[in-house]
């Protein structure tokens, strides 16, 4: 597999590297578009495009390394799934590196989430997202995408942003206190501050692409209209990182559109930016 962007060899090894992209290229539970576990080529295909000098910042994040796995593969059905992406978590957290992944659908994020809660204190895993996700079950399995935030809600802190679409069944698991409803960030963008304040020291954050408008955003297997646009997204993570100790983040329901190459080198633009962000402000 060829490095991220293209970088030089001697900021994509393992030893030299700050930095880890985990692929998992899973699509087993999506209900409507397909195409998600061929989201992480068409990302890579696109990083090979992009700049990596970013002006916002006056920083080139690879230079801190940036090492790809072997992608995670082989899943026989949702639960092997996992177990699987947990277990390896749970090891790549040993590494004490920073832990980034890329779907995949939002269902490989239940075992990430699940280790991450485990192994650091005082988290909040912040959801960034059109769909509520909360389900504890569906289509037979408590690992399926409708469910990604279900456990973690249930055990770890909470914060979600974005919302937009939902099941009635959802609201009993809802806990209406941490949730910016779409709608409602359009009126006042005072939920910029108020999110943050009601995060705890460290941030986990699970970046659903949805919640993007399908303007910008359409390679999505649920796009739902009114949606998050490019800056203000961009304003949020930067006041975000610079707020909170983000301890990791993945990226997922990336369902490449043939002949269209945006969206994917949006999703490349989104991962660089998240990590200047994060090392840049902070100094790592």
């Amino acid at each position: 597999m060829a490095n991220f962007a293209g970088i030089p060899d001697s900021f994509a090894q393992f030893d030299q590297s700050n930095i880890i992209l985990q692929s998992i290229p899973y699509d087993g539970t999506s209900t409507w578009g397909k195409g998600a576990d061929k989201g992480f080529h068409s990302f890579l295909e696109s990083a090979k495009n992009m700049e990596l000098y970013d002006i916002e910042t006056d920083f080139e994040v690879y230079k801190k390394g940036i090492f790809m796995p072997d992608p995670w593969t082989g899943f026989t059905d949702p639960t092997s799934m996992f177990q699987t992406v947990y277990r390896n978590t749970k090891e790549l957290l040993k590494t004490e590196k920073f832990l980034t992944f890329f779907g995949g659908e939002h269902s490989i994020s239940i075992g990430v989430m699940k280790a991450f809660y485990e192994h650091i204190e005082a988290l909040t895993i912040v959801q960034i997202d059109a769909h509520a996700d909360l389900r504890p079950s569906y289509n037979g399995s408590p690992y399926n995408h409708a469910c990604a935030l279900h456990d973690a809600n249930h055990n770890s802190h909470v914060v979600q942003l974005g919302i937009r679409s939902m099941d009635s069944t959802e609201k009993e698991h809802m806990h209406y206190e941490n949730v910016f409803f779409a709608h409602q960030m359009q009126e006042n963008n005072d939920w910029m501050e108020k999110s943050i304040q009601l995060m705890k020291d460290n941030v986990y954050i699970t970046f659903d692409l949805d919640a993007f408008d399908p303007s910008i955003m359409p390679s999505t297997g649920t796009p739902e209209p009114g949606g998050l646009d490019w800056w203000t997204t961009l304003k949020y993570l930067k006041q975000l990182f610079a707020a909170k100790n983000v301890v990791g983040f993945d990226i997922v329901e990336l369902a490449p559109i043939d002949h269209l190459s945006a969206p994917q080198f949006l999703a490349a633009k989104l991962y660089y930016k998240m990590l200047s962000y994060k090392f840049a402000n902070h100094g790592k």
